[in-house]
């Protein structure tokens, strides 16, 4: 077998087992299941249609990819191949071996030596580029549309809330409601199409709406609730500013437990930028007596609140996720390892360095948990196949 073609047998193996994984993945994302279940319009609807037909092409690429690569493994593990099965061998692996398509030519476009049919063929490497593109296509879509909702829901959410405080308050006054109706009709649309179209939503159209919102309300509220409404929200943005601290502690521990012991790109960094300060600001307005130039302030306060309070707990999320992934990465090697006992396997020639490699790459500081976690499955296969032709 020419080495060429192992070699890129090898890593068409190994980029197997990381498209299966990430397949596995996107199948399993909250947003794709979302836009699958949804009566998508506009933009989305366009972008989600290439998507989808990308993700076919997808499985059908996998399935093309596992047909090629079991064909060569069988000529690879023969002991004394002939010149035909080297030759087999490497066409499968470096020549256009994948049938992408078959057309039939009709009889009237067909010369009288022209062939009946056309067939589309590529490389493996060639498949496994086109597969790439497709997942980046179906990936970024998802993400986009997912990051609209996570973002856009609960703000339209949260303006409704509010618009509906306000359309109370305002009749219980018996003021005019024309802002307070444009509000409505305005976040109603916003609302209609995020559900539908997120790709196509302008969130200048929700801050518009929020504008309005402000305005009735200004319109609306006297001296003395807008002053007992602003002590409420102060006393609230406090508690707001504990969670942060404790968020942040809760933070830094994570980071510190993950530092030195995975690389420094993996270990999310905790926000150092501090809002206090701001929230004093806003107090020392309260104190002076500013009340009507409180509102917009704090309720910029609370959305960067909300945003760091977030980034923090992701970043305390992610990098105790770093710990609990190589655990578990461990624990699956030991039970490996247990079961290769069990079996008699424990010194097996080729079972050994597999075992070695993978504990060394869980055992390392830093540790890069793709290598890892490529390294056990590696194990975990071999072992399986082990077992399985011993039996």
């Amino acid at each position: 077998m020419t080495s060429q073609a192992e070699t890129e047998l090898l890593r068409l193996e190994t980029a197997m087992s990381a498209i299966s994984s990430n397949l596995v993945d996107l199948d399993d994302n909250p947003a794709r299941k979302e836009l699958d279940r949804s009566s998508l319009t506009g933009r989305t609807a366009t972008a989600w249609a290439d998507a989808t037909e990308a993700l076919t092409e997808l499985w059908e690429g996998y399935r093309l990819l596992t047909e090629v690569v079991a064909r060569a493994s069988k000529f690879r593990d023969k002991r004394r191949p002939s010149d035909t099965e080297r030759t087999k061998f490497a066409h499968e692996v470096l020549g256009e071996s994948i049938t992408l398509s078959t057309k039939v030519v009709p009889l009237a476009q067909r010369g009288l030596l022209g062939p009946g049919q056309v067939h589309t063929t590529c490389t493996p490497a060639q498949l496994l580029s086109a597969m790439e593109a497709a997942f980046a296509t179906a990936v970024g879509v998802a993400t986009r549309a997912g990051e609209a909702w996570d973002k856009l829901l609960p703000a339209a959410a949260e303006a409704a809330s509010s618009l509906e405080t306000v359309r109370r308050l305002t009749r219980e006054s018996g003021g005019s409601t024309a802002a307070v109706d444009e509000a409505d009709r305005r976040l109603g649309q916003f609302t209609a199409t995020l559900a539908t179209d997120p790709l196509g939503v302008e969130e200048r159209d929700l801050a518009a709406v929020r504008t309005l919102i402000q305005r009735a309300d200004a319109e609306r509220t006297s001296a003395g609730e807008l002053r007992e409404m602003l002590v409420q929200r102060l006393a609230d943005a406090h508690k707001t500013a504990a969670e942060i601290d404790a968020a942040t502690q809760e933070a830094h521990a994570a980071a510190e437990k993950a530092a030195d012991r995975f690389p420094p790109h993996e270990i999310a960094p905790v926000p150092s930028a501090s809002l206090r300060p701001d929230l004093v600001a806003v107090e020392a307005l309260a104190a002076a007596g500013h009340w009507p130039l409180i509102s917009s302030r704090l309720a910029e306060w609370n959305r960067r609140a909300r945003d760091q309070l977030a980034a923090l707990r992701d970043g305390a999320a992610r990098n105790n996720g770093l710990l609990a992934t190589r655990n578990e990465l461990r624990g699956r090697l030991d039970a490996y390892q247990a079961k290769a006992l069990r079996h008699g396997l424990a010194e097996h020639t080729d079972l050994s360095p597999l075992a070695t490699t993978a504990r060394e790459a869980l055992y390392v500081a830093p540790c890069d948990l793709t290598t890892a976690r490529r390294a056990v499955n590696a194990y975990q296969e071999a072992l399986t196949a082990t077992i399985a032709r011993n039996r």
